[in-house]
């Protein structure tokens, strides 16, 4: 009987295994298609107005150079809420696509689901080891503080040093005999007009909004946000400020608790409480914003406002009335320096846009995918389109950028249409000779007000180079936890002062409590690993 037993144990093991091994091989062959590309699965977060990914020929061109076809999820919006609960669960695909839609916090929460690339980019990543000795950046950018390599960096060469550039309707000046402002002071006084008289020659004298800025999210300040203004108080910010951080002589600083900060919020205060701030500006969303800067046909409706470029900002139909404009003093007596909000390192760089799981079944292939990516021809083509429609190939490194096909589409929107446009990695070489679209020749012609600021700029003591930071798992905790409940209270403060007022009567008892927080703990931290960076560089 106890044989008899241990027989039929025996037989339930060997079929338990069989079975197993037969889903094994039965996942393993579901790895490779009928025509013998292998199989892999990728999610991509992109624009919402970008195309289905089946609709780019480049990225058809990629997968079969590469042998694979790949199963696509596009997510164009709520990424972090789904992120959560599949990172969480484990279960994650063989490629996540997107700017720093994995962050180093999330390698640091959940490891061994990320693939390390680093060997793998050594056997099978030439395009990727070109980008790191041609860029080196790209790999600090991409290299844990253990040396590791969980998300791959990317180079696009051709974007400005700001991405915020400041706006106001000169057709309105020229209609009211104002002159463009060189302080704030002189900038209330437009705004005034503006709002006061019928700038726009529509008629009315109150269908005009002197003045409106981007939508401000809970995580800190972004692009085109009001926070440039700093810049009339001598504070070089990046990537529009974020949470704060910048660097003035080298030493890292927090504006939410400068005192320059209180007065550029009393000032925008003033502005809000004589009008002079579209009243939408704290709960509009981001394609309002620019819906109502585009106006009705050829009368415009905004003022003074921010943006990447005109047409962009814009549109066609009254793009032309507008002009950027040099940075402003914060006073006609202020003797102090003026600068302006550096992105350069935010626009032509990135972190984060390509990560493998550890569970991928054929990493070689992923990888040869991951290459091809980076293969500069095809990079132009992740930022601009497909050769063809959209980029015409004149030679060896040689292109042009091509007009839309629809003519009454402005150059950026038909990128992010096209492409996966800025949100794809990519190293576009500098060894490329390309010519740029209309819109891109256009941003370098209106950043020149700001030129004289970025010539005079010390990039290494007065540009913090957030992106380049690697901290360890230790301390990136500890700043997170801090910089979340600062975030908490410093921009809530920051609507409520703009809109209501108080921060005068408010503000020691303010900067107590965000310090009680931890912030200068924080401050002290980034000033550590600011000085290695920089010991690094030298």
């Amino acid at each position: 009987m106890v044989k008899k037993n241990v027989l039929l144990l025996i037989t339930v093991c060997l079929t338990v295994l069989l079975a197993a091994c037969s889903d094994d091989d039965a996942s393993s062959e579901q790895q490779v298609t009928e025509d013998g590309k292998v199989a892999l699965t990728a999610l991509i977060t992109k624009h919402p107005l970008t195309k289905d990914l089946k609709d780019m020929e480049w990225l058809q061109e990629v997968e079969e150079r590469a042998g694979v076809e790949i199963t696509w999820e596009e997510v164009t919006a709520d990424w972090d809420q789904k992120k959560g609960a599949m990172l969480a669960g484990g279960d994650i695909p063989d490629l996540i696509i997107g700017p720093n839609a994995i962050t180093d916090a999330d390698f640091a929460q959940f490891p061994g689901l990320f693939e390390n690339l680093a060997p793998l980019i050594e056997e099978h990543g030439p395009n990727i080891q070109a980008m790191f000795e041609e860029q080196p950046q790209t790999e600090v950018l991409s290299t844990q503080t253990d040396g590791e390599i969980y998300g791959l960096s990317k180079y696009q060469q051709f974007w400005p040093e700001t991405s915020t550039m400041q706006f106001i309707n000169k057709q309105w000046l020229d209609n009211l005999g104002l002159d463009v402002p060189t302080n704030w002071d002189e900038l209330f006084d437009v705004l005034v007009a503006f709002k006061e008289e019928d700038a726009n020659g529509s008629g009315d004298p109150n269908d005009e909004i002197p003045m409106d800025f981007a939508p401000i999210g809970e995580g800190g300040f972004g692009y085109f946000h009001p926070t440039v203004l700093l810049g009339s108080l001598g504070m070089t910010i990046t990537g529009g400020g974020g949470q704060g951080y910048f660097l003035e002589g080298g030493e890292v600083r927090n504006f939410f608790v400068d005192e320059r900060y209180k007065e550029f919020v009393s000032f925008l205060h003033k502005l809000y409480e004589n009008g002079l701030i579209n009243e939408e500006a704290f709960t509009q969303d981001y394609s309002q914003y620019q819906a109502l800067a585009r106006g009705e046909g050829d009368v415009a409706t905004v003022g003074y406002t921010f943006g990447w470029e005109r047409t962009d900002r814009f549109g066609l139909g009254v793009a032309d009335q507008y002009v950027s404009f040099d940075p402003m003093k914060a006073s006609s007596d202020y003797d102090g320096e003026v600068t302006w909000s550096y992105d350069y390192n935010e626009l032509n760089f990135g972190v984060n846009f390509v990560q493998m799981s550890s569970a991928t079944s054929n990493k070689e292939a992923a990888m040869k995918f991951i290459n091809e990516l980076y293969d500069p021809e095809v990079s132009l083509q992740v930022l601009f389109g497909s050769l063809g429609p959209n980029i015409e190939k004149n030679g060896d490194n040689s292109y042009t950028i091509l007009e839309p096909e629809d003519e009454e589409m402005d150059p950026g929107t038909w990128k992010w249409t096209s492409t996966w446009a800025d949100s794809g990695p990519m190293f576009i070489s500098d060894q490329l000779d390309v010519e740029l679209p209309a819109d891109m020749q256009a941003v370098d012609e209106q950043q020149a007000p700001y030129n004289d600021v970025f010539e005079t700029l010390d990039r290494e003591n007065d540009v913090f180079p957030a992106m380049m930071l690697k901290y360890s798992e230790e301390d990136h905790n500890q700043m997170t936890l801090v910089n979340t409940d600062f975030m908490n209270i410093a921009i809530s403060k920051f609507g409520e002062w703009v809109t209501t007022g108080g921060i005068e009567n408010e503000w020691d008892s303010y900067v107590e409590q965000v310090e009680q927080m931890g912030l200068p703990s924080n401050i002290e931290i980034i000033q550590r690993y600011y000085d290695d960076y920089k010991e690094q560089l030298n």
